[in-house]
């Protein structure tokens, strides 16, 4: 080897090694990672600098898909720093895993929740999870950061009663005090009538509903408060979500059904006295992701959460990067093709 040709490998790998160290959390297999990318001349993308960690943690609606097709999107076309991290038996990636009470002795383990220290904003994906105390521990420092919130459909029944978080001695209801509201049922035909979304009107022209258009998903609507009562006067419903009569999106409503808020904004306000910004979407299936309009509104509140809106374009892109097929939601999982796989798997 001459000099030229060992000085050059050695500027190859100090570059290397630079790029590696960009990303605020370090490779390893039990997530994924993903760096922010620059536009077509180099230059900073919104995102640029903020680190986005989402979180996937269930057992129906297949965000183990849905996620890792997000973090590929918000990378490549808006420059967000961002980590998937999953929940995990032996290694392996599994939404098999039994809740409690199924299994009394149940909790589940998310590696990798300690990088929520290096987060600017926490998104959530998980149902009745059941996390030892140093896991708990991460988010519940979250908590009281001020840093933003995003919950996804099953993330306002995300812990189950022993998430031990309080508030001026209080004990909190994540669902209904984090994110303001919580499942009460299934509004619509579960796994029979899909959600098409209907922008509120006296929020039309909040940020995060900028190019927002022909919202449609699967999966069916929640109802997130008692049938004579309403969302708390503490959000602010952008989004209502119309059960149809079937799973097309050429379906017609089902009129026998009101449409109910399926996406809201609010606050929260920690023990250190610090507020964020928060928005809860109680759709999300991964097939709910197929749809643009969805994709848009998810990419928009990251920027709103983010304090980001003055910069949110209604035509930016929110196309899909690489191989999506999401497997249909659901419990039966030799039916469906639910298998562990090991992280990589969702790169």
């Amino acid at each position: 080897m001459n000099l030229r040709t060992a000085i050059s490998l050695a500027v190859i790998t100090v570059a290397s090694a630079c790029v590696a160290q960009t990303h605020p959390v370090p490779d390893s297999p039990k997530w994924l990672t993903y760096s922010g990318a620059s536009d077509v001349d180099g230059k900073d993308l919104p995102g640029s600098g903020k680190h986005v960690v989402l979180v996937s943690a269930e057992q129906e609606y297949r965000s183990e898909q849905a996620l890792p097709m997000m973090a590929r999107m918000l990378s490549t076309h808006h420059g967000f720093d961002c980590t998937v991290l999953f929940a995990q038996k032996n290694g392996m990636v599994d939404p098999t895993q039994k809740t409690r009470p199924d299994d009394k002795e149940m909790f589940h383990d998310i590696p990798g929740l300690e990088h929520l220290a290096s987060a600017d904003l926490m998104i959530l994906f998980h149902r009745f999870i059941t996390l030892p105390d140093e896991q708990a521990a991460h988010v519940m420092k979250y908590l009281d950061s001020g840093k933003p919130i995003f919950g996804i459909r099953t993330a306002n029944h995300g812990f189950r009663g022993d998430f031990h978080y309080k508030l001026d001695g209080k004990r909190v209801r994540f669902g209904e005090d984090v994110l303001g509201g919580s499942f009460r049922g299934h509004h619509g035909g579960w796994h029979r009538e899909a959600t098409r979304g209907i922008v509120v009107k006296a929020n039309k022209d909040h940020p995060i509903l900028r190019g927002v258009t022909d919202v449609f998903g699967p999966s069916d609507v929640y109802r997130t408060y008692g049938e004579d009562k309403s969302l708390p006067e503490n959000c602010t419903a952008l989004l209502l979500g119309q059960p149809l009569v079937g799973l097309n999106p050429t379906d017609e409503p089902n009129t026998k059904k009101e449409a109910l808020p399926i996406a809201w904004t609010k606050s929260w306000t920690g023990n250190e006295g610090k507020t964020a910004r928060v928005f809860q979407v109680t759709m999300g299936s991964a097939r709910d992701h197929q749809s643009a309009g969805y994709r848009r509104l998810n990419t928009n509140a990251i920027y709103w959460c983010l304090q980001l809106e003055d910069q949110i374009d209604a035509n930016s892109c929110v196309d899909i990067v690489g191989d999506y097929k999401p497997l249909k939601s659901g419990f039966n999982y030799p039916k469906l093709g639910v298998v562990p796989h090991p992280p990589h798997h969702y790169k």
